[in-house]
């Protein structure tokens, strides 16, 4: 039987050229400041129009500050990217979500929280990450600019169908360990190339037992192992999710969409080109210590002795050493892998009746206006302002410096963003990866700290 990735991919198939790529159908293409800006000049060049209009999705969100949103962006290159995209929007008739309006956020948050990315459907954008939206049961991948205009002008992708790989993983995860700690050790243990050309298949009793929000964390991070995507069949807790968000289908609509969801799944007998099996007892919080995010270990082991010489010299750090009780300078809590309310609730939870410690800059950021607002209607914004802790406006924020939010030079921060590549979070910052029970942990005493000692 096919797999349940072959399922979705050959239903979208518009023709098949002998000896080239497949010419594949997208339901759903996201735009973003930084990746657009030449594909609509394309557009422009060859005097043709956006094909399918309301298939597009447009925001910034890279390069907006997350702080005075209702003031013009003082740096002018952002300022540009941004104000550029909301002129194509305008122009292509496209629907776009600018700063500060209720639906603006991070393009991979505010999609799957708005409905927008569905079961079944091809989703792209350009955005690595774009395989967050695997969570739902997508086949969703990132694009390059070029690549953002020929969906634009045929809503179709001349792409390469990759191989298909099945991780599973069975068990169930241990106190404090989260979906960023199963995705930090699959990394740790495929490496960061251990992936390439496949799309991954996550299953077994640990993937399903995860809420949505550990979904979109953990298929966010499928393209840190070189994959060309990652995604999570739809169920109970998907179609839960779901239910009443603005775009998902309404009244009989809903009903046909799930039981049509319900048959995507790969078969008992679905034959992968790849599989491999994990136990989820063996995985314990986790902590990178490198520049990329297969550099990773338990937060209680030891750097290994074999780890690039590089790397740990850009990090300051020697094999062997154990990151316990390392001085922190920086917490960042956001981006596309852990911005969602339930990262914001574990966060919390670590610094209710705790204070921040005097030594470390935090900036805590909702990935949407939604979570936002779903902080202050459940309390958690007091909680956090009492422990010493601000709640940022929406954005990419530290994940990637092209904003205000930088860490500066030779400083170590605890992030939990996707990337912790050399100057990712600003020139010569060091980056330590980590769930946001690791990250609360050490915010709130100035040191990486198992998060298990709060638990």
């Amino acid at each position: 039987m096919n797999t349940l990735f072959d399922k979705i991919w050959d239903a979208h198939i518009v023709d098949k050229p002998e000896g080239g790529p497949d010419q594949v159908y997208i339901d759903r293409l996201y735009c973003h400041e930084v990746t657009s800006p030449q594909a609509f000049d394309g557009l422009r060049a060859r005097g043709i129009k956006c094909l399918r209009p309301e298939k597009v999705f447009c925001m910034p969100d890279h390069n907006t500050p997350t702080h005075d949103q209702d003031k013009p962006i003082a740096e002018e290159q952002s300022r540009t990217q941004v104000d550029l995209l909301e002129r194509n929007a305008r122009e292509f008739g496209l629907t776009y979500y600018g700063m500060m309006s209720p639906d603006n956020g991070i393009i991979h948050v505010v999609g799957p929280e708005k409905g927008l990315s569905l079961p079944g459907m091809t989703i792209v954008c350009g955005d690595s990450h774009t395989s967050t939206h695997g969570a739902m049961g997508a086949v969703a991948f990132g694009i390059g600019t070029s690549e953002v205009e020929m969906v634009l002008a045929s809503q179709c992708i001349l792409q390469k169908k990759p191989k298909s790989m099945s991780i599973r993983v069975e068990g169930e995860l241990g106190p404090g360990v989260t979906a960023k700690d199963l995705a930090l050790y699959l990394m740790m243990k495929l490496t960061t190339s251990g992936a390439t050309g496949y799309f991954i298949e996550y299953r077994g009793s640990t993937v399903r037992s995860l809420s949505m929000e550990g979904r979109l964390t953990l298929s966010n991070l499928s393209i840190e192992m070189g994959a060309r995507g990652g995604f999570i069949a739809p169920d109970e807790t998907t179609f839960e999710y779901l239910k009443g968000r603005e775009y998902a289908p309404k009244g009989e609509d809903w009903d046909k969409a799930v039981a049509y969801w319900r048959t995507l799944k790969s078969g008992n007998d679905a034959v992968f080109d790849r599989e491999v099996v994990f136990d989820a007892s063996d995985i314990k919080p986790m902590i990178t210590y490198g520049t990329n995010p297969g550099m990773g270990m338990p937060i209680d082991g030891r750097i290994p002795a074999d780890a690039a010489r590089k790397s740990l010299d850009y990090m300051g750090l020697e094999a062997g050493e154990c990151l316990l009780g390392h001085p922190v300078d920086y917490v960042f809590l956001g981006a596309c892998t852990n911005g969602r309310i339930e990262d914001f609730r574990a966060f919390a939870s670590i610094a209710a009746g705790r204070k921040k410690a005097p030594g470390v800059t935090a900036w805590l950021v909702p990935g949407s206006w939604m979570v936002k607002h779903q902080i202050e209607a459940e309390g958690l914004d007091k909680v956090l302002e009492a422990a010493g802790f601000e709640i940022r406006q929406p954005g990419c924020s530290a994940c990637l410096a092209m904003n205000d939010d930088k860490i500066p030079a030779g400083k170590y921060a605890v992030s939990t963003s996707n990337r912790n590549f050399e100057g990712r979070q600003g020139p010569g910052s060091r980056t330590m990866l980590a769930s946001p029970l690791t990250a609360a942990s050490a915010a709130v005493t100035g040191v990486v700290t198992d998060p298990r000692e709060f638990l």
